[in-house]
């Protein structure tokens, strides 16, 4: 049986400031936006503008995570604001734009505050970083 993989997109944003855009969903805590559905890239810019408000424009790709013990592969790309304001949702409890070493110090599920590092790293990109947590861990 071939196994099945969940591909996803995420969306480290950054504004004129130099802040990231985080989303505080209701089981994770701070994150940042990201979903699947449609094209990567595409996923990633509707994924930011429903969780977020804001309209971004997708920069670069940076890399992948894949979790081999859920079969999720989750895809990475740098993005600027280009319109939209800061609105919550059922997904995004709160919503905003933080200093980089605030944002960083903010993110605590899983290796979620090293995805943001590596993206922020242009001398790393592309990446592949490979792991292991069984669905229900994660």
């Amino acid at each position: 049986m071939t196994p099945k993989h969940i591909v996803s997109a995420a969306a480290i944003v950054l504004n004129d400031r130099n802040e990231i855009l985080l989303i505080k969903g209701p089981k994770r805590g701070w994150e940042m936006p990201g979903g699947q559905g449609e094209s990567l890239r595409d996923a990633a810019i509707r994924e930011t503008r429903e969780e977020s408000g804001i309209e971004i424009e997708v920069t670069k790709f940076c890399g992948i995570f894949q979790n081999v013990g859920s079969s999720i592969c989750n895809t990475l790309f740098l993005g600027k604001p280009v319109g939209g304001e800061l609105t919550t949702t059922e997904e995004s409890l709160e919503v905003g734009y933080f200093p980089v070493e605030t944002a960083l110090e903010m993110v605590h599920w899983g290796n979620f505050k090293e995805r943001i590092e590596l993206c922020l790293n242009e001398a790393c990109h592309p990446f592949y970083i490979e792991f292991s947590i069984p669905l229900k861990d994660c």
